[in-house]
């Protein structure tokens, strides 16, 4: 007999809602995280009595109202509206682009007007799109293009946009209405009292280990259980023996000011290309803060390395061909799910996570 049902390799969020799932089922998990600390990429730090998103903005949005009700079950969200700024060059445009956003680029007032403008700036690229640029401009016209698109994605993928595939940007959201919140879902908002909260709550009752290395001693905790749920990277659970798979990651510089407000929003984008860094977040404002002082992280868009937080897996026809290996020896593994952003080599959104542990504890726990 083993002494579990499942050992679950990491702790964010689909490891969490997976546990949570099957302790109700009356399984027995013991979870193993790499890091000091629980919750993955949503974990915060409180800093000046500010909950500061350790790993970047994390907003959470669905218009599933499953998962809505399920994450309100646990702890209470807030009202808070993702309305990001673009800043390009000192000129200050509003995202999604929409009707302000285009009244500022050229004094535009009506959608026809807007739409115009737009449709007689597409015309320049004709035929199908050879690239990311080529795919953008026919999107949304070379003005916005130039000062909003540009720069900020050649920041975040660190090559030029005639370089990327047009498949990247198959879609960018425009509205003809003067409408700042940047998600179409009925639901938003960002746990009062920060993510840790719903995170420890998911995972009351079972028995989690922090600073354990599960690839480093995998026979022995494989032995633990009857089942490995592993939401690590797929290619490091396989000794990269197929060569490694790319992603993009994200350094941070963070810093507290003597300033109750620095920018007054909480995401402004840096969309020009001199600018080092992609944005900047203001943590306080995700929960309305009000302290004396104020916590800022710039972002900078880094190739990985061995030893860095993989973030947003490079989804070409390369590394997806590659993935497809990788999956192919996931299957003849016995007894190991692989799920999760990392598991799975996708990027998630975090209310599609908690929907794909769902998934996952349905098959398994029934």
């Amino acid at each position: 007999m083993k002494q579990y049902d499942y050992v679950i390799v990491g702790s964010g969020l689909f490891a969490a809602t997976f546990a949570h799932e099957a302790k109700k089922q009356g399984k027995k998990c013991l979870v193993l995280e790499k890091r000091e600390h629980i919750g993955g990429n949503i974990y915060c730090e409180e800093i000046e009595g500010i909950h500061v998103h350790k790993y970047g903005a994390h907003i959470f949005h669905t218009s599933n109202k499953e998962v809505w009700d399920f994450v309100n079950s646990f702890v209470e969200f807030n009202r808070y509206t993702n309305s990001p700024v673009a800043n390009y060059k000192g000129e200050i445009y509003n995202l999604p682009f929409n009707m302000n956003t285009f009244s500022k680029m050229w004094g535009v007032q009506t959608p026809d007007e807007a739409k115009a403008m737009i449709e007689s700036q597409r015309m320049s690229i004709q035929g199908e799109p050879r690239n990311l640029e080529e795919q953008a401009i026919r999107l949304v016209g070379k003005d916005i293009y130039e000062k909003l698109v540009k720069g900020y994605t050649e920041k975040q993928w660190g090559r030029d946009c005639k370089e990327l595939p047009s498949f990247i940007i198959r879609r960018l959201p425009v509205r003809y209405t003067y409408d700042n919140n940047y998600f179409n879902d009925r639901y938003q908002g960002i746990p009062i009292g920060g993510y840790n909260k719903l995170i420890e709550r998911l995972f009351e009752g079972i028995e989690v280990r922090v600073n354990v290395d599960f690839l480093k001693d995998k026979d022995k905790y494989k032995n633990l259980g009857e089942k490995i749920i592993f939401t690590g990277p797929i290619d490091a659970f396989f000794n990269y023996e197929l060569g490694k798979l790319e992603y993009r990651t994200v350094r941070f510089e963070t810093e507290v000011l003597d300033t109750d407000n620095y920018q007054g929003v909480a995401v402004m984008n840096y969309t020009d290309r001199e600018t080092p860094y992609t944005r900047v977040i203001e943590h306080k404002h995700f929960e309305f803060g009000t302290q004396p002082k104020t916590v800022v992280s710039k972002e900078y868009s880094t190739d990985w390395t061995e030893g860095m937080e993989p973030y947003y897996p490079v989804n070409d026809e390369k590394n997806q061909k590659l993935y497809q290996q990788y999956a192919s020896l996931a299957e003849q593994e016995e007894n190991v799910i692989f799920g999760g952003r990392l598991g799975e080599y996708k990027y998630y959104d975090m209310d599609k996570v908690i929907e794909s542990a769902f998934r996952l504890a349905e098959s398994e726990l029934k």
